[in-house]
Order: structure tokens, then C-alpha cells, then sequence
């Protein structure tokens, strides 16, 4: 582990594999609707952070493992800690799409 290595951020492409190892999760991005029209990782749901305060905003229960991204990974640790606050348990920040590496869907 590098010096600076504290600086980076999640690595979006290895929480993606965890997502896919984690019975019943959900991908969670929360960038804006036109954003995530322009292109989205297939099976995300799509919940802007401005509205995930509000009750039946998110597609899950509060035991259900959420995995969260956005554009560069800002905005879903915004998320991550507002859905912690909410009593969901298992939240994971996994970053960025802007680092993906693989299809997107529009």
C-alpha cells in the first residue's frame, strides 16, 4: 500500500463483483434521471439523492444489501451515509460509473 493510496476512492469494477456474490442486493445509482438515461449499469435502480429522503424511496428493506454509485463516487458517499442515517444496514459506497469498465444500458 502506497503513501497516497488513502486518497483513492472505492474501486467501482470490484464492488460490482461483490454486488454479484451478495444474495438479494441492490444496485443503487443515484445520479439524476438524465443522467442515468444517458447510460446505466444494467440491473441499477435508479433513485436520485435528492429524493432518497421520503418513505418507499428505496427499492428494499433495511436488512437488504444496498451497493451505491454514482458519476465519481461523491454523490454515493452523500447516499451511503444518508441511508445509514435511515437504519439500512448494509450500505456500500462502490464509487464512480465514470471508472467502470464494462456495458452500460440506456
Amino acid at each position: 500500500m502506497g503513501f497516497f493510496d488513502f486518497l483513492k476512492g472505492p474501486d467501482i469494477n470490484q464492488g460490482l463483483q461483490e454486488y454479484g456474490s451478495a444474495s438479494g442486493a441492490v444496485l443503487l445509482d443515484v445520479r439524476t434521471p438524465q443522467e442515468y438515461r444517458e447510460g446505466h449499469i444494467p440491473g441499477s435502480i435508479n433513485v436520485p439523492l435528492q429524493s432518497l429522503i421520503g418513505e418507499g424511496r428505496v427499492p428494499a428493506g433495511k436488512e437488504v444489501p444496498l451497493f451505491v454509485y454514482c458519476h465519481s463516487g461523491a454523490r454515493s458517499r452523500q447516499a451511503v451515509s444518508r441511508l445509514a442515517e435511515m437504519g439500512y444496514a448494509k450500505v456500500k459506497n462502490i464509487g464512480g460509473i465514470a471508472a467502470y469498465r464494462g456495458n452500460v444500458e440506456r
